[in-house]
Protein backbone atom coordinates (compact mmCIF):
# COMPACT_ATOMS: atom_id res chain seq x y z
CA UNK A 1 0.00 0.00 0.00
CA UNK A 2 1.59 3.72 -1.05
CA UNK A 3 0.30 6.66 1.06
CA UNK A 4 -0.05 10.57 -0.36
CA UNK A 5 0.29 13.35 1.52
CA UNK A 6 -4.13 15.01 1.87
CA UNK A 7 -2.92 18.57 1.91
CA UNK A 8 -4.05 19.16 -1.51
CA UNK A 9 -7.29 18.27 -0.71
CA UNK A 10 -7.53 20.39 2.64
CA UNK A 11 -7.96 23.67 1.29
CA UNK A 12 -11.19 22.77 -0.37
CA UNK A 13 -12.77 20.99 2.78
CA UNK A 14 -11.89 24.01 4.66
CA UNK A 15 -13.07 26.55 2.31
CA UNK A 16 -16.66 24.29 2.06
CA UNK A 17 -16.95 24.11 5.99
CA UNK A 18 -16.15 28.07 6.95
CA UNK A 19 -19.25 28.93 4.22
CA UNK A 20 -21.61 26.51 5.76
CA UNK A 21 -21.83 24.47 2.81
CA UNK A 22 -21.42 21.28 4.14
CA UNK A 23 -25.40 20.67 5.67
CA UNK A 24 -24.22 17.53 7.87
CA UNK A 25 -23.24 18.27 11.04
CA UNK A 26 -20.48 16.14 12.89
CA UNK A 27 -19.17 14.80 9.13
CA UNK A 28 -15.97 16.67 9.04
CA UNK A 29 -13.33 13.53 9.36
CA UNK A 30 -15.47 11.75 7.12
CA UNK A 31 -15.78 14.47 4.39
CA UNK A 32 -11.83 14.83 4.91
CA UNK A 33 -11.20 11.38 3.53
CA UNK A 34 -13.95 11.26 0.81
CA UNK A 35 -12.55 14.27 -0.79
CA UNK A 36 -9.14 12.42 -0.71
CA UNK A 37 -11.16 9.46 -2.44
CA UNK A 38 -12.48 12.11 -4.84
CA UNK A 39 -9.55 13.78 -5.65
CA UNK A 40 -7.12 10.71 -5.63
CA UNK A 41 -9.73 8.90 -8.43
CA UNK A 42 -10.25 6.06 -5.87
CA UNK A 43 -13.66 3.80 -5.98
CA UNK A 44 -13.50 2.64 -2.40
CA UNK A 45 -13.12 4.32 1.40
CA UNK A 46 -12.48 1.75 3.83
CA UNK A 47 -12.72 2.42 7.42
CA UNK A 48 -11.44 -0.88 9.27
CA UNK A 49 -10.47 -1.10 12.92
CA UNK A 50 -6.22 -1.51 13.56
CA UNK A 51 -5.46 0.25 9.88
CA UNK A 52 -5.90 3.27 8.71
CA UNK A 53 -7.63 4.91 6.65
CA UNK A 54 -7.78 3.45 2.75
CA UNK A 55 -9.21 3.57 -0.35
CA UNK A 56 -8.85 1.31 -3.60
CA UNK A 57 -7.76 2.22 -6.71
CA UNK A 58 -7.50 0.28 -9.68
CA UNK A 59 -8.07 -2.87 -7.15
CA UNK A 60 -5.25 -2.22 -4.83
CA UNK A 61 -5.77 -0.60 -1.75
CA UNK A 62 -3.51 2.21 -0.56
CA UNK A 63 -3.28 4.16 2.96
CA UNK A 64 -4.33 7.91 3.02
CA UNK A 65 -3.42 8.58 6.79
CA UNK A 66 -0.50 6.59 8.87
CA UNK A 67 -2.93 6.74 12.07
CA UNK A 68 -4.42 3.56 13.07
CA UNK A 69 -8.27 3.82 13.33
CA UNK A 70 -10.24 2.35 16.71
CA UNK A 71 -13.96 1.14 16.04
CA UNK A 72 -15.73 4.27 18.21
CA UNK A 73 -13.63 6.69 15.46
CA UNK A 74 -15.29 4.65 13.11
CA UNK A 75 -18.82 4.92 14.14
CA UNK A 76 -17.98 8.95 15.26
CA UNK A 77 -17.14 9.88 12.05
CA UNK A 78 -19.89 7.59 9.82
CA UNK A 79 -23.03 7.81 11.76
CA UNK A 80 -23.54 11.54 11.74
CA UNK A 81 -24.06 10.92 7.71
CA UNK A 82 -26.28 8.30 7.72
CA UNK A 83 -30.07 8.49 7.06
CA UNK A 84 -32.31 8.06 9.51
CA UNK A 85 -33.92 4.83 8.56
CA UNK A 86 -30.31 3.47 8.22
CA UNK A 87 -29.38 4.44 11.35
CA UNK A 88 -32.52 2.69 12.99
CA UNK A 89 -31.22 -0.08 11.17
CA UNK A 90 -27.45 -0.09 12.25
CA UNK A 91 -28.26 0.15 16.26
CA UNK A 92 -30.65 -2.93 15.42
CA UNK A 93 -28.86 -5.10 13.06
CA UNK A 94 -25.25 -3.91 13.53
CA UNK A 95 -25.33 -3.23 9.36
CA UNK A 96 -26.77 -0.61 7.08
CA UNK A 97 -26.32 0.95 3.88
CA UNK A 98 -27.16 4.44 2.89
CA UNK A 99 -26.74 7.51 0.54
CA UNK A 100 -24.78 10.66 1.50
CA UNK A 101 -24.09 13.60 -0.57
CA UNK A 102 -21.07 16.09 -0.11
CA UNK A 103 -21.86 19.68 -1.72
CA UNK A 104 -18.80 19.76 -4.78
CA UNK A 105 -17.48 16.06 -4.40
CA UNK A 106 -20.85 14.27 -4.95
CA UNK A 107 -22.63 11.55 -3.67
CA UNK A 108 -21.73 7.96 -1.65
CA UNK A 109 -22.75 4.73 -1.10
CA UNK A 110 -21.96 4.14 2.55
CA UNK A 111 -22.09 -0.01 3.94
CA UNK A 112 -21.76 0.29 7.84
CA UNK A 113 -20.93 -3.41 9.52
CA UNK A 114 -19.49 -5.18 12.51
CA UNK A 115 -16.58 -6.79 12.11
CA UNK A 116 -15.01 -9.18 14.88
CA UNK A 117 -18.02 -7.16 16.90
CA UNK A 118 -16.17 -4.09 15.85
CA UNK A 119 -17.22 -0.77 13.71
CA UNK A 120 -15.93 -0.99 10.18
CA UNK A 121 -17.05 0.86 6.99
CA UNK A 122 -16.82 0.21 3.17
CA UNK A 123 -17.74 3.87 1.12
CA UNK A 124 -18.56 3.63 -2.72
CA UNK A 125 -18.23 6.84 -4.97
CA UNK A 126 -20.72 7.05 -6.85
CA UNK A 127 -20.54 8.42 -10.13
CA UNK A 128 -22.08 12.05 -11.01
CA UNK A 129 -23.01 10.62 -14.58
CA UNK A 130 -24.94 7.66 -16.40
CA UNK A 131 -22.35 5.96 -18.62
CA UNK A 132 -22.94 4.91 -22.11
CA UNK A 133 -22.74 1.11 -22.66
CA UNK A 134 -19.97 1.61 -25.29
CA UNK A 135 -17.83 3.55 -22.80
CA UNK A 136 -17.63 -0.04 -20.75
CA UNK A 137 -15.84 -1.71 -23.19
CA UNK A 138 -18.12 -4.81 -22.94
CA UNK A 139 -18.98 -7.18 -25.74
CA UNK A 140 -21.10 -5.64 -28.44
CA UNK A 141 -24.24 -8.11 -27.80
CA UNK A 142 -24.83 -6.49 -24.48
CA UNK A 143 -26.57 -4.09 -25.76
CA UNK A 144 -28.99 -6.76 -26.58
CA UNK A 145 -30.14 -6.69 -23.29
CA UNK A 146 -31.40 -3.26 -23.39
CA UNK A 147 -34.06 -4.44 -26.18
CA UNK A 148 -36.00 -7.59 -25.07
CA UNK A 149 -39.48 -6.88 -24.55
CA UNK A 150 -39.96 -8.51 -21.70
CA UNK A 151 -38.77 -11.23 -19.25
CA UNK A 152 -36.11 -11.41 -16.49
CA UNK A 153 -32.61 -10.17 -16.93
CA UNK A 154 -30.21 -10.96 -13.93
CA UNK A 155 -27.09 -9.16 -13.83
CA UNK A 156 -24.25 -11.51 -11.75
CA UNK A 157 -20.43 -11.17 -10.54
CA UNK A 158 -18.60 -10.59 -7.73
CA UNK A 159 -18.96 -7.36 -5.01
CA UNK A 160 -17.46 -4.53 -7.20
CA UNK A 161 -17.05 -6.10 -10.66
CA UNK A 162 -18.97 -3.09 -12.31
CA UNK A 163 -23.23 -4.76 -12.25
CA UNK A 164 -24.95 -2.00 -10.80
CA UNK A 165 -22.92 0.47 -13.87
CA UNK A 166 -23.98 -2.08 -16.48
CA UNK A 167 -27.26 -2.32 -15.47
CA UNK A 168 -27.44 1.61 -15.32
CA UNK A 169 -26.29 1.91 -18.79
CA UNK A 170 -29.12 -0.43 -19.86
CA UNK A 171 -31.41 1.79 -18.78
CA UNK A 172 -29.60 4.70 -19.97
CA UNK A 173 -29.91 2.95 -23.13
CA UNK A 174 -33.94 2.30 -22.93
CA UNK A 175 -34.19 5.80 -21.21
CA UNK A 176 -32.72 7.96 -24.88
CA UNK A 177 -34.04 4.75 -27.26
CA UNK A 178 -37.95 4.66 -25.79
CA UNK A 179 -40.46 5.78 -24.63
CA UNK A 180 -41.40 3.86 -21.52
CA UNK A 181 -41.99 3.20 -17.84
CA UNK A 182 -39.29 2.66 -15.56
CA UNK A 183 -39.33 2.26 -11.96
CA UNK A 184 -35.89 1.50 -10.45
CA UNK A 185 -35.81 0.58 -6.74
CA UNK A 186 -32.53 0.55 -4.72
CA UNK A 187 -30.69 0.86 -1.53
CA UNK A 188 -29.21 3.32 -1.49
CA UNK A 189 -29.67 5.00 -5.46
CA UNK A 190 -26.82 4.89 -7.03
CA UNK A 191 -26.88 6.49 -10.24
CA UNK A 192 -29.43 9.76 -10.77
CA UNK A 193 -31.32 9.32 -14.47
CA UNK A 194 -33.36 12.05 -15.99
CA UNK A 195 -36.50 11.71 -18.02
CA UNK A 196 -35.50 11.45 -21.76
CA UNK A 197 -37.41 10.07 -24.02
CA UNK A 198 -38.82 7.76 -20.76
CA UNK A 199 -40.16 8.25 -17.35
CA UNK A 200 -37.89 7.56 -14.61
CA UNK A 201 -39.04 7.06 -11.25
CA UNK A 202 -36.13 6.51 -8.41
CA UNK A 203 -37.32 4.42 -5.26
CA UNK A 204 -34.87 4.49 -2.47
CA UNK A 205 -35.12 1.84 0.41
CA UNK A 206 -35.37 3.52 3.95
CA UNK A 207 -36.77 6.71 2.26
CA UNK A 208 -39.25 6.02 -0.16
CA UNK A 209 -40.18 2.48 0.73
CA UNK A 210 -39.63 0.18 3.82
CA UNK A 211 -38.08 -2.59 1.85
CA UNK A 212 -37.76 -4.45 -1.42
CA UNK A 213 -40.74 -6.80 -1.11
CA UNK A 214 -42.91 -3.53 -0.71
CA UNK A 215 -41.69 -1.38 -3.18
CA UNK A 216 -41.66 -4.02 -5.60
CA UNK A 217 -45.39 -4.97 -4.66
CA UNK A 218 -46.25 -0.77 -4.74
CA UNK A 219 -44.33 -0.75 -8.13
CA UNK A 220 -46.82 -3.52 -9.90
CA UNK A 221 -49.61 -1.07 -9.58
CA UNK A 222 -47.80 1.91 -10.72
CA UNK A 223 -48.18 0.41 -14.62
CA UNK A 224 -44.47 0.35 -15.53
CA UNK A 225 -42.74 -1.08 -18.58
CA UNK A 226 -39.11 -1.77 -17.61
CA UNK A 227 -38.58 -2.63 -13.45
CA UNK A 228 -34.67 -2.40 -11.79
CA UNK A 229 -34.53 -3.94 -8.74
CA UNK A 230 -30.72 -3.00 -7.51
CA UNK A 231 -30.15 -5.94 -5.55
CA UNK A 232 -32.34 -9.57 -5.16
CA UNK A 233 -31.56 -9.78 -1.58
CA UNK A 234 -34.51 -11.93 -0.41
CA UNK A 235 -37.02 -14.94 -1.50
CA UNK A 236 -39.70 -12.65 -1.24
CA UNK A 237 -38.27 -10.07 -3.45
CA UNK A 238 -37.01 -12.86 -5.65
CA UNK A 239 -40.95 -14.41 -5.91
CA UNK A 240 -42.26 -10.77 -6.70
CA UNK A 241 -39.75 -10.44 -9.65
CA UNK A 242 -40.06 -13.59 -11.28
CA UNK A 243 -44.00 -12.90 -11.13
CA UNK A 244 -43.82 -9.57 -12.92
CA UNK A 245 -41.30 -10.59 -15.17
CA UNK A 246 -43.78 -13.87 -16.41
CA UNK A 247 -46.57 -11.16 -16.71
CA UNK A 248 -45.10 -8.90 -19.09
CA UNK A 249 -42.59 -7.03 -17.41
CA UNK A 250 -38.82 -6.35 -17.79
CA UNK A 251 -37.55 -6.94 -15.42
CA UNK A 252 -33.63 -6.39 -14.15
CA UNK A 253 -31.95 -7.48 -11.06
CA UNK A 254 -28.38 -8.39 -10.23
CA UNK A 255 -27.11 -11.18 -7.43
CA UNK A 256 -23.56 -11.86 -6.20
CA UNK A 257 -22.72 -14.65 -8.32
CA UNK A 258 -19.82 -15.97 -10.65
CA UNK A 259 -21.25 -17.52 -13.59
CA UNK A 260 -24.29 -18.30 -15.83
CA UNK A 261 -25.37 -21.43 -13.55
CA UNK A 262 -24.61 -20.12 -10.05
CA UNK A 263 -26.84 -17.07 -10.46
CA UNK A 264 -30.15 -19.36 -11.38
CA UNK A 265 -28.71 -21.86 -8.37
CA UNK A 266 -28.24 -18.69 -6.18
CA UNK A 267 -32.22 -17.91 -6.91
CA UNK A 268 -33.69 -21.55 -6.51
CA UNK A 269 -31.55 -22.43 -3.36
CA UNK A 270 -32.90 -19.32 -1.98
CA UNK A 271 -36.34 -20.66 -1.20
CA UNK A 272 -37.24 -23.94 0.98
CA UNK A 273 -36.21 -27.30 -0.20
CA UNK A 274 -40.08 -27.92 -0.93
CA UNK A 275 -40.51 -24.89 -2.49
CA UNK A 276 -37.48 -24.96 -5.00
CA UNK A 277 -39.06 -27.54 -7.66
CA UNK A 278 -41.89 -24.69 -8.73
CA UNK A 279 -39.99 -22.00 -8.40
CA UNK A 280 -37.48 -23.70 -11.46
CA UNK A 281 -40.28 -24.03 -13.13
CA UNK A 282 -41.50 -20.24 -13.06
CA UNK A 283 -37.25 -19.18 -13.55
CA UNK A 284 -37.74 -21.60 -16.46
CA UNK A 285 -40.35 -19.63 -18.27
CA UNK A 286 -39.61 -15.99 -16.88
CA UNK A 287 -35.92 -15.81 -17.49
CA UNK A 288 -34.96 -14.03 -20.57
CA UNK A 289 -30.74 -13.33 -19.97
CA UNK A 290 -28.02 -14.09 -17.70
CA UNK A 291 -25.13 -11.90 -17.73
CA UNK A 292 -22.05 -11.97 -15.83
CA UNK A 293 -19.21 -10.07 -15.47
CA UNK A 294 -15.82 -9.30 -13.70
CA UNK A 295 -13.12 -7.16 -13.44
CA UNK A 296 -8.99 -7.73 -14.43
CA UNK A 297 -6.03 -5.51 -14.41
CA UNK A 298 -5.69 -4.07 -17.69
CA UNK A 299 -1.94 -3.97 -19.28
CA UNK A 300 -0.64 -0.16 -18.48
CA UNK A 301 -3.21 0.53 -15.34
CA UNK A 302 -6.78 0.28 -14.95
CA UNK A 303 -9.30 -2.61 -15.37
CA UNK A 304 -11.54 -4.08 -18.30
CA UNK A 305 -14.21 -6.13 -17.80
CA UNK A 306 -14.60 -9.77 -19.02
CA UNK A 307 -18.23 -11.00 -19.48
CA UNK A 308 -20.83 -14.17 -20.28
CA UNK A 309 -24.04 -13.77 -21.19
CA UNK A 310 -26.46 -16.59 -21.90
CA UNK A 311 -29.64 -15.62 -24.00
CA UNK A 312 -32.39 -17.95 -22.70
CA UNK A 313 -33.94 -20.26 -25.33
CA UNK A 314 -35.67 -23.18 -25.32
CA UNK A 315 -32.05 -25.71 -24.14
CA UNK A 316 -31.53 -23.25 -21.02
CA UNK A 317 -35.06 -23.18 -19.76
CA UNK A 318 -35.20 -27.55 -20.22
CA UNK A 319 -32.18 -27.51 -18.01
CA UNK A 320 -33.61 -24.92 -15.47
CA UNK A 321 -36.95 -27.27 -15.18
CA UNK A 322 -34.42 -30.13 -14.39
CA UNK A 323 -31.89 -28.57 -12.39
CA UNK A 324 -29.36 -29.93 -15.24
CA UNK A 325 -27.45 -25.95 -14.26
CA UNK A 326 -24.02 -27.82 -15.55
CA UNK A 327 -26.08 -28.24 -18.84
CA UNK A 328 -26.21 -24.13 -19.30
CA UNK A 329 -22.97 -23.43 -20.59
CA UNK A 330 -22.82 -25.60 -23.53
CA UNK A 331 -26.19 -23.80 -24.05
CA UNK A 332 -24.08 -20.64 -24.70
CA UNK A 333 -22.34 -22.02 -26.85
CA UNK A 334 -25.48 -23.04 -29.18
CA UNK A 335 -27.06 -19.68 -28.67
CA UNK A 336 -24.56 -17.44 -30.25
CA UNK A 337 -26.28 -16.61 -33.09
CA UNK A 338 -28.73 -15.09 -30.54
CA UNK A 339 -25.82 -12.73 -28.82
CA UNK A 340 -24.73 -15.38 -25.67
CA UNK A 341 -21.09 -15.77 -25.44
CA UNK A 342 -18.86 -17.42 -22.95
CA UNK A 343 -16.28 -15.77 -20.11
CA UNK A 344 -13.41 -17.71 -22.43
CA UNK A 345 -14.99 -15.53 -25.66
CA UNK A 346 -14.68 -12.43 -23.69
CA UNK A 347 -11.31 -12.95 -22.30
CA UNK A 348 -9.86 -14.04 -25.98
CA UNK A 349 -11.23 -10.87 -27.03
CA UNK A 350 -9.26 -9.15 -24.61
CA UNK A 351 -5.87 -11.08 -25.14
CA UNK A 352 -5.93 -10.29 -29.09
CA UNK A 353 -6.84 -6.56 -28.19
CA UNK A 354 -3.73 -6.61 -25.93
CA UNK A 355 -5.93 -5.18 -22.97
CA UNK A 356 -4.59 -8.08 -20.79
CA UNK A 357 -2.18 -11.09 -21.22
CA UNK A 358 -2.50 -15.16 -21.30
CA UNK A 359 -1.35 -16.38 -17.62
CA UNK A 360 -4.50 -13.20 -16.06
CA UNK A 361 -6.79 -14.97 -18.43
CA UNK A 362 -6.26 -18.51 -17.43
CA UNK A 363 -5.99 -17.20 -13.88
CA UNK A 364 -9.41 -16.38 -14.40
CA UNK A 365 -11.13 -18.64 -16.68
CA UNK A 366 -13.65 -20.76 -15.28
CA UNK A 367 -12.97 -23.51 -18.39
CA UNK A 368 -9.29 -23.37 -19.03
CA UNK A 369 -9.51 -25.87 -21.64
CA UNK A 370 -11.91 -23.61 -23.57
CA UNK A 371 -10.09 -21.08 -23.49
CA UNK A 372 -6.95 -22.90 -23.96
CA UNK A 373 -8.71 -24.22 -27.89
CA UNK A 374 -10.06 -21.24 -28.12
CA UNK A 375 -6.75 -19.43 -28.31
CA UNK A 376 -5.23 -21.81 -30.90
CA UNK A 377 -7.81 -21.80 -32.95
CA UNK A 378 -7.72 -17.87 -33.17
CA UNK A 379 -3.97 -18.28 -33.93
CA UNK A 380 -4.24 -20.84 -36.30
CA UNK A 381 -6.86 -18.33 -38.12
CA UNK A 382 -4.03 -15.97 -37.79
CA UNK A 383 -1.36 -17.75 -39.33
CA UNK A 384 -3.57 -18.63 -41.89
Amino acid sequence: MTEFNLEQVAGELNRRQSSGSDDASGTERLDHWLAALVHRYGSDLLLVEGAPPCIRKDGEVRRIASTVLDGPEIEAAVLPALTPHALERFREKGIADSSYRITGLGRFRINLHRERSRSAAAIRALPTRVPLLRELHLPASVENLSRLPRGLVLLGGPAGCGKSTTMAALINEINHRDSRHIVIIEDPIEYEHTHVRSVVEQIEIGTDAPDFPTALQAALRQAPDVIVVGEMRDPETMRIAVAASETGHLVLSTLHTLDVASTISRICDSFPLERQNSIRQELALAVAAVHTQILLPKRGGGRVPAAELLMAAYGARHHIRRNALQHLHQEIALTKKKGSFTLEDSLVQLIQSGQIDREEALHCSIHPDDLDILLKAAASAHHA
